[in-house]
């Protein structure tokens, strides 16, 4: 049987990014197609997770194909919901440095003074690394994103996460909780940041082994 293979790029990034370009190098040596969607979608400035689930999901064949996805910080965040939300297809998740209690780290390091700037004026000027340069964020993404709780995900679908212990954007400790109340994932803590870039091929090994690909 296929399985369709999908990649989510993280939180103001693009398909281009380093960590995109390994995997989709490594699918690609070992002949499988992995798809990896543009989550902005031509329009950072109105992301939201809601929409980024929406783009995902239209990319599903609702042909029973089984679908593996692969998500990375707010990508691994979309990827588990989506894991949650369609059960037909979505049959197993790797997570990389997904970014579980997102808000609850990134919106204490604004601070109070630029959330409320960012409230009253809509849009937060936030730098791209996809597109190298500072662009408007709707406040929406955070009202939006205030829906998604790590407590609704209670599918168990097997999932292979792969954190780092130094990450500086995600704490480790939230994969550990994450890992610890669900007894159908697997936690692998590595030796580096929330840009896992110097692990890249033990990501792959791990990937490898998980999705028992050749």
């Amino acid at each position: 049987m296929s399985i369709e293979f999908i990649y989510l790029h993280g939180f103001a990034s693009s398909p281009k990014s380093a960590k995109a370009e390994y995997i989709r190098t490594c699918f690609a040596q070992a002949n499988i197609k992995l798809k990896i969607p543009d989550l902005n979608a031509g329009d950072f400035s109105h992301l939201t997770i809601t929409r980024q689930l929406s783009q995902i999901a239209s990319e599903f064949n609702h042909d029973s194909t089984p679908v593996t996805l692969i998500g990375s910080s707010l990508g691994g965040l979309s990827a588990a919901h989506l894991g949650q939300q369609y059960p037909q297809e979505v049959q197993r998740l790797v997570l990389l440095a997904p970014a579980f209690g997102f808000l609850s780290h990134w919106l204490p390091k604004l601070g109070d003074e630029a959330i409320q700037r960012w409230q009253k004026e809509k849009y937060l000027m936030v730098y791209h690394y996809g597109k190298e340069e500072t662009l408007p964020l709707s406040y929406d993404f955070v009202t939006d994103a205030h829906q998604y709780k790590e407590e609704a995900l209670q599918r168990s679908i097997p999932t292979l996460i792969l954190h780092g212990r130094d990450d500086e954007v995600i704490p480790i400790q939230e994969a550990r909780n994450f890992a610890q109340r669900r007894p159908w994932v697997k936690l692998i803590e590595l030796d580096s940041d929330h840009a896992l870039g110097n692990v890249m091929t033990e990501i792959w090994q791990a990937i490898r082994l998980f999705c028992q690909l050749p």
